[in-house]
């Protein structure tokens, strides 16, 4: 069989599109600032750069190139030039860091959302990766329960399994919207789970939501850290409920109904109240969820280079 159109020219198109892209996306004025320092970086404005970077996604698109967008960081880039004895004012150095966040780094699919879309969900997906990366950090590095010898991180997991499970049960049927929020060293470890009762994995090799929420409560307990958990269920033709819980030494105490409101209507991340839906209900927790054994261990601080990036 003859093929037609099998110039050297027409292959070497069609061979394009078959080869995946990253690009590197500067989200904000402070990274952007932080990039004009290099000579061969030859934008000035942020906007006109964000410009030019929609236009050059969606001529990627018009090519049937798959591509990825990833955050590019300028301290992350200026540690890895460091480390790799690269010279960070070369477009070529930028093209290589971009290449190792597409293998390492928090990445979106560009489908042809406008930007405006894609970058909350980009930097959503950088807060949590970080998260991710910073809970399993906390539960791979806590080190054995000193009077009983056993992985404090793996029994932490374990035992955030089984509240998870018993939260679940205890907020019965409908769709639960769960918020974890564990404070760690100077930041604030924050999960979410939108889950219609299905149990969570038992194990960590997943990173899906629920595996994420699951090493988030872990990394609390591990830490013996004071943190906090709301579910909100909804259901057809009911209110809204909402309950809590503090954590505490391992463990979950029920808030009350007050304590539920406060908790639901503030801002995790700011501080600051955010609105409550008014078709929706606080109450008193159900009875604790607790485990039926407590791991007694002292908290641990983990190890890490970095803390959670700020969200804006």
């Amino acid at each position: 069989m003859t093929r037609t159109g099998t110039t050297p020219t027409n292959l070497r198109r069609a061979l394009r599109r078959e080869v995946p892209s990253t690009v590197g996306l500067l989200a904000d004025e402070q990274d952007f600032a932080a990039m004009r320092r290099y000579r061969t970086f030859l934008f000035d404005d942020h906007t006109a750069y964000l410009h030019q970077i929609e236009a050059l996604l969606k001529t990627l698109a018009r090519q049937g190139t798959h591509t990825t967008v990833a955050l590019f960081d300028p301290e992350e880039y200026a540690a890895w030039c460091a480390e790799t004895a690269t010279d960070p004012d070369r477009p070529a150095s930028r093209s290589r860091f971009t290449a190792h966040l597409a293998a390492t780094g928090a990445r979106v699919t560009y489908t042809g959302q406008p930007l405006a879309a894609l970058l909350p969900e980009l930097v959503d997906t950088a807060v949590r990766q970080a998260t991710w990366e910073y809970a399993t950090t906390v539960l791979a590095t806590a080190g054995d329960c000193a009077s009983c010898g056993k992985d404090i991180g793996k029994a932490a997991y374990e035992r955030a399994v089984r509240l998870l499970v018993r939260l679940l049960e205890a907020a019965g049927p409908g769709t639960h919207h769960l918020v974890c929020s564990v404070p760690a060293a100077d930041d604030q470890l924050l999960a979410v789970l939108h889950t219609d009762g299905t149990p969570p994995p038992e194990d960590t090799t997943g990173t899906g939501f629920a595996t994420e929420f699951t090493a988030v409560l872990a990394a609390g307990i591990a830490l013996a850290a004071p943190g906090g958990l709301v579910p909100r269920t909804t259901a057809p033709d009911t209110p809204d409920r909402l309950h809590g819980w503090r954590l505490t030494d391992g463990t979950l105490t029920p808030l009350t109904e007050a304590e539920v409101f406060s908790a639901y209507c503030t801002d995790a991340r700011t501080g600051e109240p955010s609105p409550r839906n008014p078709a929706s209900s606080t109450a008193p927790a159900s009875p604790r969820p607790r485990p039926r054994r407590r791991l007694d261990h002292p908290p641990l601080t983990p190890r890490t280079t970095k803390g959670l990036p700020a969200t804006s």
